[in-house]
């Protein structure tokens, strides 16, 4: 999956809210990419109710991943900074395109937002039971995520997704981030564009 993440602007640091901006929209995108991907691999993901429940269990994942990467890159107080602009900005993109396809919720119930923000702080406590190494999340780390997504599945697919999750998916998303967080942390200027030149000739 083909990315951009660096910088237009010149080689001073970002701020943290900045790069969680940055970061949301990447993730967004990597998932969207890994469901595209089970789709093309047989997995049944149906428009509606499961394609969010398949959404909302993969960016939590990612979100907890890049929790890991950024205390590997960041002090405490940038991380804290980094990681509630993060899951807010997610929270939001999902509640715009939940909002636009299954509808705002009733009045007086909790709005996708809500809902959202209330599963990350759940899932939290879960994910940090498991440990985050050189290598990426570990094989538990990466089992809950394809045990969670295993309950949202078709009967006829439940013998598999784990494995795919866990063999495919998630190494793919998780070098991707890498990547990512690489080029919107980096300080280093974009190079020069060479601009095409009239030759002149004699």
């Amino acid at each position: 999956m083909k990315i951009k993440s660096q910088w237009f602007q010149g080689a001073a640091t970002k701020t943290p809210q900045q790069t969680a901006s940055a970061m949301a929209f990447i993730t967004w995108r990597v998932t969207q990419n890994m469901l595209k991907q089970m789709r093309t691999a047989r997995f049944d993901i149906e428009v509606g109710a499961q394609y969010f429940a398949f959404t909302r269990e993969v960016l939590v994942f990612l979100i907890q991943v890049l929790d890991r990467m950024a205390h590997e890159r960041m002090d405490a107080p940038a991380r804290t900074e980094f990681m509630t602009a993060l899951v807010q900005r997610v929270a939001q993109v999902l509640q715009e395109n939940e909002d636009s396809m299954m509808a705002v919720p009733p009045a007086g119930s909790p709005s996708h937002y809500d809902q959202f923000i209330d599963l990350c702080n759940e899932l939290a406590d879960h994910y940090a039971d498991f440990d985050y190494g050189t290598d990426g999340p570990d094989f538990a780390f990466m089992r809950y995520l394809g045990h969670r997504i295993e309950a949202i599945m078709p009967q006829k697919d439940q013998r598999w997704v784990v494995d795919q999750i866990m063999a495919s998916e998630v190494p793919d998303a998780v070098e991707t981030l890498q990547r990512a967080m690489h080029g919107v942390l980096s300080t280093e200027p974009r190079p020069a564009r060479i601009t095409r030149g009239v030759v002149a000739s004699d």
